[in-house]
Parts: structure tokens; C-alpha cells; sequence
């Protein structure tokens, strides 16, 4: 069942001057889900998540919090409103003249009654959780790139929010950050249970993050739900905007996406007149928030690419094609190999990943911590036959069902 509603406009119409940006626009955003809305360039999502912070308020319409219309709470119920929710902007909109412990404590001091003690324990406590505490006293030019946006988070969740708003983080990210940033998101999500809503354009690399997508096209949320059935949507939107966003491969592993990879599984059943036996493989990078608490999100979005790049080499030598399934999950199909041959395969590729492929995540955990000693790193692989009469999804399925481990590293470094 849904998550109820925490967030929802009614009709919201706003206009600038005599330009319309938004028009009776109606959504729904899930109390604690990852809702990402999406759309081109200037025509508004920018101007939605304003309306949900009252920096905008709309010509006609109204935005609802837990139901209750925001125009019309009294200043105390404002004020505890606010409260309950953090901005994250693009450009992380960090003090340089302030330390990442200024900068963080820097929302408690300004909204929050507390004591300086108070402060300090709460600061301290997302500082730590943010894995920031050995910078706590430098100044933002003295820190990374993802330094720089994990403080910038630790300031969004000091006061304990119940939704994140988060503006364009990733753009201009290379696809291995961009990754990095969206996994963080999601690994936070899960531990403190805020509700995110994303601003991005970052298809379909945001999808597996996401439990809801808003289509905001031609001033008016067109579609609302989740990316699979997204992945369904037939609307000049996808003409018009996915076509243009979503490359032919999935940038950070270089496979099709998802929708290709569903294209080119019907292409090849209808080659075949629905009368080929075909062999599905399910590749997994198994317990991937483990591999994030010991190596860190660059490291292991290392691991997905470098696990794409294998599967690649291997299989699409052979008329295979694949794609992501899951953000740590990858499906294969592999329409003119009999079962024999996708074994043979299978065990070129876990030879070759083992000698070769392993070393490119462990150069990546040795250059994102030093200070990190071993680490476990599990694949396993689960092979299924085809049939032109049974459901792709459920194929998949009994593949995951018969998985067993492939590849498994266990370093000092």
C-alpha cells in the first residue's frame, strides 16, 4: 500500500508577469519515499520546490502539508512547518568564512531554541554520521567535492527534517560522482526516514533511487508513479525529453537502459518467430550498503561500472545485450546461446573479472580511504532458459531464485 501523502498541490497555477510556468498543476509526494521530478530546462521545477518552502506562492490553487493548506497556517504553525523541512541546493551554498561545524550548527542556531550544548551534540552527531569528523574545523576550500556535498547534507538533516528538498545536485558531475551523490542520498533516506524529493536530470542514473517520478511537460505534471511504469509512458514527453537525456547506454556502465534493453528483447523475439529457447544470466554485486560503509560511495560505484564493463565484454561478443536492473543488479539475455555455451561464458567472464576486473574497485578503495585494511566483495550470477511464452520479469526471477556466488574478493590494502 502507498505511503500517504505528505506534500500535494491542488490546481497551483503560477505566473510571471504574463508567462505562465505552471498551470492547475496537481501531485501527490509520499511520505517517505524518493520522489524525482523531472522535465526540460526552465519550465519549472525550480519554481515547484519554491511553492513547497513558501519562497513562491501560487496564483490560484494550494499546496497542502499532511493535508492542511500552507497559506493558511497561523505563524506558529508556519514557523514548526519550516522547521520540518531542509533545502539543498546545487552549489551545496556553503560559508566559506565558517568551518563544516559552523556551516552545519549553522540552522540551530538561527531556528532552533537550544543551548550551546544541545548544539554541539546534535552537530557532532550528524557530523559523525556524515563520516566529517576528522574535518569538522576546516573551511569548505579545504575539502573534496563530496566532502563538500556531505556537508552540505549534514546541515540539511541537523534539525531532524521530515522532507529534504534537493535542487540539481549532481549536475556537471562525471557519472561515477553523479552515482556517488545519488547513493548518498538514498543511503541517508534509509537511515534518518525523511521524505527527498529531487529536482534531476540524470536518467536514467536517478531511476534507482526513486520510488515516484513527476513528468512536469508543458506547465502540467503529466505523469505521476513509479519508474517502471514511467519506463511504460507513451507521451510526447519521451520524444521530446527522455530521447534527448537518456543516451543509447547507461552512462556510468555503458550498457542499454532499461527501456532499450526491453526493446531489444522484443526485437530479437520477433526475429525469431517466438520459437527460440534463449538464456537469461542475473548478475548481482551483493550487499552493497556494506561495501559503502567500508569503502565509501565512489569505490563502489567503481564496482558497478567495472562489473558493467565486464558483462560488456564478455557477453556482447556473442549477440548478448544487458542492462541494469536494480542499482546493484545486472540482467542479461543472451538470444542465440544454448545453455552450454552461456555457461562457457559465464566462466571466461568470472576468470577474467577476478584477475583483472577486482583490481580497478581495489585502486578505488585504496585512493577513496586510505585507511581501509580489507573488505569483502561478493558477484553472484543466477542462469535461466527462455521461452517466447513466459513473462521476461518472471524469467528474471527464477534466475535470482538459482544465483550462487561467481566472484568473491577479500583484500588487504
Amino acid at each position: 500500500m502507498a505511503n500517504p501523502p505528505i506534500i500535494e498541490f491542488k490546481n497551483v497555477t503560477k505566473r510571471f508577469g504574463q508567462r505562465t510556468i505552471l498551470d492547475r498543476v496537481n501531485l501527490q509526494i509520499s511520505e517517505g519515499d524518493v520522489t524525482t521530478i523531472i522535465g526540460k530546462s526552465g519550465e519549472g521545477k525550480s519554481v515547484l520546490l519554491k511553492h513547497i518552502i513558501g519562497l513562491l506562492k501560487p496564483e490560484e490553487g494550494s499546496v497542502l502539508f499532511q493535508g492542511q493548506p500552507i497559506e493558511k497556517m497561523t505563524r506558529k504553525e508556519w514557523n514548526a512547518y519550516l522547521s520540518q523541512v531542509s533545502y539543498m541546493f546545487q552549489n551545496n551554498a556553503l560559508f566559506d568564512s565558517k568551518t563544516v561545524y559552523e556551516n552545519v550548527a549553522m540552522p540551530l542556531i538561527k531556528f532552533n531554541r537550544l543551548t550551546k550544548k544541545q548544539i554541539h551534540t546534535k552537530v557532532m552527531a550528524r557530523i559523525e554520521q556524515t563520516e566529517l569528523t576528522d574535518v569538522a574545523h576546516k573551511y569548505p576550500s579545504e575539502l573534496s567535492g563530496g566532502m563538500q556535498k556531505r556537508t552540505a547534507l549534514a546541515r540539511a538533516l541537523v534539525t531532524d527534517p521530515k522532507i529534504v528538498l534537493f535542487d540539481e545536485l549532481t549536475t556537471g558531475q562525471d557519472p561515477i560522482r553523479r552515482n556517488a551523490i545519488l547513493g548518498m542520498i538514498a543511503e541517508y533516506k534509509r537511515k534518518y526516514g525523511f521524505t527527498a524529493v529531487l529536482i534531476s536530470h540524470d536518467i536514467p542514473d536517478v531511476f534507482f533511487i526513486s520510488d515516484h517520478i513527476l513528468a512536469l511537460y508543458a506547465k502540467k505534471i503529466v505523469f505521476q508513479g513509479t519508474p517502471e511504469a514511467f519506463e511504460e509512458f507513451e507521451h510526447p514527453f519521451y520524444d521530446e525529453i527522455i530521447t534527448s537525456i537518456e543516451s543509447l547506454q547507461d552512462e556510468l556502465t555503458g550498457l542499454h537502459s532499461r527501456r532499450q534493453f526491453k526493446v531489444r528483447y522484443q526485437a530479437d523475439l520477433a526475429r525469431n518467430n517466438g520459437h527460440r529457447h534463449f538464456i537469461v544470466i542475473l548478475f548481482t554485486l551483493e550487499d552493497l550498503d556494506r561495501i559503502i560503509d567500508n569503502l565509501g560511495h565512489t569505490a563502489a560505484q567503481v564496482g558497478i561500472r567495472t562489473m558493467g564493463d565486464y558483462i560488456n565484454k564478455h557477453f556482447g561478443l556473442v549477440g548478448g545485450f544487458s542492462a541494469r536492473r536494480r542499482i546493484n543488479q545486472f540482467s542479461t539475455v543472451l538470444p542465440f546461446s544454448d545453455w552450454d555455451e552461456a555457461e562457457e561464458i559465464l566462466m571466461d567472464f568470472t576468470r577474467d573479472f577476478r584477475e583483472n576486473g577486482l583490481t580497478n574497485i581495489e585502486n578505488a578503495a585504496r585512493e577513496a580511504n586510505p585507511a581501509v585494511r580489507c573488505f569483502d566483495f561478493l558477484i553472484t550470477a543466477g542462469l535461466a532458459r527462455g521461452e517466447a511464452n513466459v513473462e521476461l520479469d518472471s524469467i528474471m526471477e527464477f534466475a535470482e531464485f538459482k544465483k550462487e556466488p561467481i566472484a568473491q574478493f577479500q583484500c588487504n590494502i
